[in-house]
């Protein structure tokens, strides 16, 4: 991401909108601002990280999206030791276990032949970190980025005044709209039937759309409970000896305590995740109904038995990608968008990095 920038001895600097403020958008617009182009990233959400997630609460934060990540791309490591130190920590992970549907271990995990790390107080403390820059005034001639936030793509379109350029439709969460034009390029970097729907409704791109039909992401919905009642003295924790594990029953596939991770508050809290089977089957369930049966699968495989003082759950309707796109991005580059994600790889953090980064690359 740090490579020397061609733009000025090529071309005249273009203007970037990236709707998606994840890993990957994220890691776009960094890349194409160090190239020397101007970005404006689009965030229908509160703020940016994406899956890279932290819901806080009174008993702390609680990791409901990714639960970690590991280190196996070059630049995702080169760019990380250049981050500061605090915001990445490693997790031990030597307690990680496979578990049966009645909480007995059917295989203790292996050392692990590579290090797990969790960004820190939280996991969207690091795409937090990188986003940063992008909010500050510009300085040494650096070209200006925008990060718009609570603001919703609802269509892409040739630019009114500028027929070469594209304008961006937009909604806020208070129902009002805007058209914001001037845009040389743009980046989806949302998961890809949100891609495929804008693509449709603003009649682009049908190859790009008919590409994106081979991918498949599954939903999970997560469970996130904690106990304070583990805090009194002579109680270290509640349940379980391990903090982490895959599990086989039918409801539920990881389970990691909150408090084992560095940098953590110490209150006992867990986070549970549906497996994708039992998520896609329950996607559209009540949110109660579905916290009742996740607290049942959770006691039967820990044995807390106790009621948790905070239960709550979320839904990701795409959580991880079980068929890639098996690229590492799509470009039209007649019509200048493209696409990026960590489904067009896998479903792990560095995916969603590599993805963002290539893309950058194509295009700057």
């Amino acid at each position: 991401m740090n490579r020397p920038s061609k733009t000025a001895a090529n071309r005249a600097p273009l203007h970037f909108a990236i709707v998606g403020a994840g890993m990957a958008g994220v890691t776009c617009a960094r890349t194409l601002l160090q190239a020397g182009h101007r970005v404006t990233l689009f965030e229908k959400s509160r703020g940016v990280g994406g899956r890279m997630a932290t819901r806080r609460t009174e008993f702390g934060g609680f990791d409901h999206g990714v639960q970690y990540f590991t280190v196996r791309d070059a630049r995702f490591e080169q760019v990380l030791r250049a981050t500061a130190t605090s915001a990445v920590r490693a997790w031990s992970a030597s307690t990680v276990r496979v578990l049966d549907e009645f909480g007995h271990v059917l295989a203790s995990a292996p050392p692990p032949t590579e290090p797990h790390f969790v960004a820190a107080p939280g996991m969207n403390a690091l795409v937090r970190l990188w986003a940063e820059p992008m909010l500050q005034p510009a300085q040494h001639g650096q070209l200006p980025a925008r990060v718009l936030l609570q603001t919703h793509v609802s269509h892409i379109e040739r630019d009114a005044l500028h027929p070469a350029q594209w304008q961006l439709r937009c909604d806020d969460n208070d129902g009002g709209q805007q058209v914001l034009g001037g845009f040389d390029r743009v980046v989806l970097a949302i998961p890809h039937p949100q891609a495929h729907d804008l693509l449709l409704a603003s009649g682009l791109a049908p190859g790009l759309r008919q590409a994106l039909t081979r991918v498949h992401v599954a939903p999970c919905w997560t469970l996130m409970v904690a106990f304070p009642q583990a805090m009194q003295p002579g109680l270290a924790h509640l349940g379980p000896q391990w903090s982490a594990a895959r599990s086989t029953h039918h409801r539920i596939s990881w389970l990691a305590r909150e408090s084992s991770k560095p940098a953590r508050e110490p209150i006992e809290r867990w986070t549970v995740q549906a497996s994708p089977a039992w998520s896609t089957k329950h996607l559209e369930d009540d949110a109660e109904r579905v916290k009742a049966k996740l607290l049942k699968g959770f006691a039967e495989i820990t044995g807390i038995r106790a009621t948790p003082p905070h239960a709550e759950v979320h839904r990701w309707r795409f959580a991880q990608t079980q068929t890639p796109l098996g690229q590492s991005h799509l470009l039209d580059a007649t019509l200048g968008v493209g696409l990026c994600g960590d489904w067009c790889l896998g479903h792990r953090v560095e995916d969603a990095f590599v993805s963002g980064l290539e893309l950058a690359l194509a295009l700057a």
